[in-house]
């Protein structure tokens, strides 16, 4: 029987750790930070070994890494969210390159501070590998590799079908294209050691303890207020939670499975020795990983909003997006026909109204904030920490001159306009994927029209 929740595989794996102290009380330190996930501890992490002398407390509603961080499909990857063309429009091309190779070192320094801090966190560098098997996919992959060639640090490698097979031999794939940004990762292994490093620098993690709202020099929480100069919002898909926040950014929810470990035999018909990470170029598109005890993680859209931006916290997942999920991993892999689903469960991110991340610090007012990643914000919430160190140390770098920083974007709409236009977009995408699967080979209207409405 597949079990389902239990906040992820990942975490079930390891034991969902013994919880750390609550906040004691009322309390006073230099920089407060709301969240206890990858943006918060990376900004911790860099706050202090930049400035150890800065008292630095983190404030997270269960345990660290018990969202978004410890429920991922673990790809380490350099993909800017969003895309680089709005950073053309605003900031001029230079700016928009400098955003691609901040990334692209973004995912060196993860496993620079793993190797350094001793975290085990299953990292294979093996690349990004993403793959169409419909003839309208292939029209798309072909355009983005054309696209990603002119520009520089993508390092984008387009391949036929018999390259892509040997690569990852997926059923049908007509060809692929492969970046070396990327790595694959256990999302609860980094999230667990991240958290250990941090305290290893003095920085105090308080956990159990729910922040209702953020303003300006405090964090009034459940057990107490927290005052700080600085205050740090990052708390990703649940920022809806916080008072005056609801409509900032919009909690979309990812699904995964995960298999049983695959026999050899399984995995000498797959391939798959590189490790890469595996994607396709569906509208709904899926997320993959061969983990590092060969089984497969295999991630895409379930029920992708819930109405008022409620969050289902405990990562269980629905039955019809266990089955759909099951369904195109065994079309994808036909070796897994037999394999037992082990595990599935759930998570949220953040979305913002134009789909681009953003971090800022409003010096006037002390506070600060990260997110919006969109589901790419394993590197991006590294390259997030270190800019909002550098922001809340008053430097001027080449960090805090990049494109995203102070960038904002409207609200959503409030509801029931909201939901409607989740259920909408999703709703064009699966048809559009529909009609491609029957034979269409151009992209489908019904997709544009979506990425209209969705604001993309």
């Amino acid at each position: 029987m597949t079990a389902n929740g239990g906040v992820s595989f990942w975490w079930q794996q390891l034991g969902v750790p013994a919880p750390r102290p609550a906040l004691p009380g009322d309390r006073e330190v230099d920089v407060a930070i709301v969240g206890g996930g990858y943006t918060g501890l990376w900004t911790a992490y860099s706050l202090k070994r930049e400035q150890p002398d800065l008292r630095v407390a983190v404030l997270e509603q269960r345990f660290a890494g018990f969202g978004a961080s410890g429920r991922n499909g673990g790809w380490l990857t350099n993909s800017v969210t969003g895309g680089r063309e709005q950073y053309v429009k605003t900031h001029g091309r230079d700016a928009a390159i400098a955003q691609q190779r901040a990334l692209n070192d973004a995912v060196d320094e993860v496993i620079a501070v793993a190797a350094r801090e001793g975290i085990d966190a299953d990292v294979h560098k093996g690349g990004e590998l993403e793959v169409a098997y419909t003839p309208a996919q292939l029209a798309r992959l072909r355009a983005f590799a054309a696209s990603e060639r002119s520009w520089p640090g993508t390092d984008v490698a387009e391949l036929d079908a018999r390259e892509t097979a040997g690569r990852i031999n997926a059923a049908g794939v007509l060809g692929g294209v492969w970046h070396p940004h990327c790595a694959r990762v256990h999302p609860a292994k980094l999230a667990r050691g991240l958290a250990a490093a941090v305290e290893r620098l003095g920085v105090e993690i308080h956990e159990g303890t729910t922040v209702t709202e953020i303003r300006p020099g405090e964090a009034r929480t459940d057990h107490g207020t927290v005052r700080a100069e600085f205050v740090i919002r990052a708390t990703e898909g649940f920022t809806p939670d916080l008072r005056g926040e609801h409509r900032t950014w919009l909690p979309m929810n990812s699904s995964m499975i995960v298999t049983e470990p695959l026999a050899a035999s399984a995995w000498d018909e797959i391939g798959w020795n590189g490790r890469e990470t595996l994607g396709d170029f569906a509208h709904v598109y899926m997320y993959a990983q061969r983990t590092a005890d060969d089984r497969i993680a295999f991630g895409g859209r379930g029920v992708p909003y819930r109405y008022g931006s409620r969050v289902d916290d405990d990562g269980a997942t629905q039955e019809r997006t266990i089955e759909s999920l099951t369904a195109l991993l065994r079309r994808f892999f036909p070796a897994t026909r037999d394999a037992a689903i082990e595990h599935a469960w759930a998570g949220v991110l953040g979305v913002p109204r134009d789909w681009s991340a953003t971090v800022g610090l409003d010096r006037a007012t002390g506070l600060g904030w990260a997110g919006g990643y969109v589901g790419t914000g394993v590197t991006a919430t590294n390259l997030a920490g270190r800019t909002l160190a550098d922001l809340v140390l008053g430097r001027d770098t080449d960090l805090t001159r990049l494109p995203w920083v102070g960038h904002r974007v409207r609200k959503w709409e409030p509801e029931p306009l909201r939901w409607l236009a989740v259920q909408a977009i999703y709703g064009a995408y699966h048809a559009a994927d529909r009609a491609e699967l029957r034979g269409r080979a151009t992209t489908s209207p019904i997709a544009r029209v979506a990425d209209l409405v969705a604001g993309r």
